[in-house]
């Protein structure tokens, strides 16, 4: 076994261990406390970023959570769960792996920083609700995409529904905002919280 991954309950390294659990790859788990940085002082030697998920595989170490799925395809060929570049699809596969992230996840991030993490003196909940409203606005090439379509790409599952389902996750598990969700989407992500592995990882976290 060479692969470990650090992981904080309900955080985005809930996707590189998603992907690990439906992939059957072994591996080892190292859950921490959020944040890891505050009450692990020693995982700053690991990961000098403080940040979960990190992820190591012999003498390849990662950060980015969509990155080590997309990593995971490539280095075990496991197509069955990705696109390979000739595939007319490829460049949406791609998109739709780093749109959940840049576009998806991080303004949930300021939602949960200025509405639940900060001291009361320094939340701010404008900021909370304005970003909160960002994330439902940047939802809609999803809510349009799930009207026609189960799956993100080639009409099946790939590590895009699991980058992209993790990001639909927060909103019910994080900053409440997954009673705003289109029913199409509600739909989707309910097919996504069916699929074993996922529940397998979130009994591990």
């Amino acid at each position: 076994m060479t692969i470990t991954l650090w992981h904080c309950k309900d955080s985005r390294s809930l996707r590189p261990l998603w992907a690990l659990e439906e992939m059957g790859l072994d591996y080892r788990l190292e859950t921490l406390q959020f944040p890891p940085r505050v009450f692990h002082k020693d995982y700053l030697e690991i990961n000098p970023l403080g940040t979960v998920p990190f992820f190591r595989d012999g003498d390849t170490e990662m950060t980015e959570s969509s990155a080590i799925g997309h990593y995971l395809v490539e280095k075990y060929q496991r197509y069955d769960f990705g696109l390979p570049p000739e595939h007319p699809e490829y460049g949406a596969y791609l998109n739709w792996l780093y749109h959940s992230d840049a576009t998806l996840t991080f303004p949930q991030t300021l939602v949960l920083r200025y509405g639940q993490f900060e001291p009361d003196e320094r939340k701010q909940p404008q900021v909370a609700e304005d970003y909160r409203q960002w994330y439902l606005a940047r939802l809609r090439k999803l809510d349009a995409h799930l009207e026609q379509h189960d799956f993100l790409c080639d009409d099946r599952f790939t590590i895009a529904d699991i980058a992209v389902g993790y990001a639909l996750l927060l909103g019910e598990l994080g900053t409440d905002t997954s009673k705003d969700y289109t029913p199409q989407t509600r739909e989707y992500l309910a097919r996504l919280k069916c699929r074993p592995a996922l529940q397998r990882a979130l009994a591990n976290s």
